[in-house]
């Protein structure tokens, strides 16, 4: 069991920044075509968390052209190079889905914290 978790510990990353459900964030994640890589960011609101230590993931909700689009990323994945937070959010849920059935302007309002 203890062998288990020392790898896992090695795995965590560090200098994650500190973010909750129903924050506007920027995800830099790290994107290789043919032979180069890149940083290719995608913003939106985070809509939920869930897991713990290595297992940890979050979900980021955006309008593209109208059209909403949904990415779960995982936190210590080596593929992300910094979570952002462009603006905090202060809601009353753990999981913000009722968000997916919202239109237009109605779906990026989550009310934003002065500073919590």
């Amino acid at each position: 069991m203890d062998v288990i978790r020392k790898i896992e510990q090695e795995q965590l990353k560090e200098e994650i920044s500190d973010f909750n459900v129903g924050d506007t964030v920027k995800v830099h994640t790290l994107v290789r075509e043919g032979g180069k890589e890149r940083v290719q960011i995608f913003a939106g609101v985070v809509i939920a968390r869930r897991g713990s230590s290595v297992n940890s993931a979050f979900t980021v909700r955006k309008i593209s052209y109208g059209e909403g689009v949904e990415r779960v990323f995982q936190l210590h994945s080596p593929r992300i190079s910094k979570v952002e937070v462009t603006t905090r959010g202060k809601v009353r849920r753990a999981k913000l889905h009722y968000l997916r059935d919202r239109v237009g302007k109605r779906a990026l309002q989550v009310k934003s914290a002065e500073r919590r």
